[in-house]
């Protein structure tokens, strides 16, 4: 039977139209997740149980009704999203698949995030309606809030004896309990540069999960942003020197780099893409950092004349735990958090960030902040995000 040649098989009886109708029925019945079709003005045509499950209506409740109306989409404040915000308008307005995290409120006023996922009916390029499949992502919620609090509460408790650790290893190697011999000097040495490590790795987590959650704060101040760097050099420059790496502070162009953003926000950004370039690039190499101003923004660029990134591995850098395949074969130690965290860090700040790269030729990270940036405050009441 199963060396059956195709051509010995019997072809499949052609199907009726009505019978092609009983299947899609079926199908859209059966879908795990909420299902809902619309004609094309957003009319409800049909709705499979699972969605009458998680909003609480009947079927007869919602065919016929406007969707947009029917079912009101929330933020995470409580806002009602706009129209022109809602994936169904955006899969009309594109003609494209959206997939997008939000709000819904249910019939008896509750509100659950959900996951959705729209896709247009089209005919010659025309909508003939959308299907819209979402499902209840409030377990799923759950168990990052969960998780989240777990990093935190290890994080906090991890400190505790790292300071303990930390102080007296300094106490022992600035000579206050005797003099040390060459060899208790490097052991020392390896603790402190371990203990230190082992502190940025527990700021990352910490600082990963505020974000995650929703509950970074954020202070706006007005700062220079050429200044604020050259704060940091000092710092900087001590990672640099270690591997005899040339490090370069420049500006470009005229104008003021005076910015309305959170300082202490900034300055774990471009520390972490400085201290990335650094270790990424072989002894003897170049890093630069350089500064634009222009009309609405700042731009900072971080160029390396490191290993780069391989063009494969270029859509994943933001990711987290992400590592390039030539950059772990070389054994650089790193947990694959910084750009993660960078990129999240700048998104509240609504800045942007990009790079370019090529394996072997080094890489140029830019990040844009706005001139100003409005007041924000830490919200940890819902979570949804696209």
């Amino acid at each position: 039977m199963a060396n059956m040649a195709e051509t010995d098989m019997p072809s499949a009886p052609r199907r009726t139209a009505h019978e092609r109708q009983a299947e899609v029925e079926a199908l859209f019945t059966s879908i795990g997740d909420g299902a809902i079709s619309t004609d094309e003005f957003g009319r409800i045509t049909r709705v499979n149980p699972a969605a009458q499950g998680i909003l609480g209506y009947s079927e007869d409740e919602l065919v016929g009704t406007w969707f947009p109306k029917k079912i009101i989409a929330v933020s995470a404040d409580d806002v009602p999203t706009n129209l022109i915000d809602r994936p169904i308008t955006k899969a009309f307005l594109t003609g494209r698949p959206i997939a997008e995290k939000m709000f819904y409120r249910r019939q008896d006023g509750q509100e659950i995030p959900v996951s959705i996922n729209v896709s247009p009916i089209l005919l010659n390029g025309k909508p003939l309606g959308a299907i819209e499949v979402f499902r209840d992502i409030s377990l799923e919620q759950e168990v990052d809030r969960m998780k989240s609090e777990f990093i935190s509460l290890a994080s906090h408790q991890l400190r505790t004896p790292l300071s303990a650790i930390k102080t007296y290893t300094h106490m022992l190697t600035d000579g206050y309990m005797g003099d040390l011999n060459e060899a208790q000097n490097k052991s020392l040495s390896t603790i402190v540069g371990a203990t230190n490590r082992m502190n940025e790795l527990i700021s990352t987590l910490l600082n990963i999960t505020r974000i995650e959650s929703g509950t970074i704060a954020i202070s706006p101040k007005l700062v220079k942003l050429n200044e604020l760097v050259e704060e940091l050099m000092p710092e900087l420059e001590l990672m640099a020197t270690a591997k005899s790496i040339d490090l370069k502070l420049q500006l470009r162009g005229k104008g003021s780099t005076a910015i309305k953003t959170d300082a202490l926000i900034v300055k774990e950004i471009v520390t972490n893409l400085v201290s990335n370039a650094i270790k990424y690039t072989p002894d003897n190499g170049q890093v630069t950092i350089t500064i634009r101003p222009h009309r609405n923004e700042v731009q900072v660029e971080v160029t390396d004349s490191g290993w780069g990134i391989p063009k494969f591995s270029q859509d994943q850098v933001f990711s987290k735990f992400f590592r390039a395949q030539n950059i772990v074969k070389r054994e650089t130690t790193g947990t694959g958090l910084g750009l993660y965290l960078v990129k999240g860090l700048l998104d509240t700040l609504d800045g942007k960030i990009w790079f370019h790269s090529e394996e072997g030729a080094g890489t140029n990270f830019f990040f844009t902040l706005p001139r100003t940036l409005p007041n924000k405050k830490s919200s940890s009441r819902k979570k949804a995000k696209a």
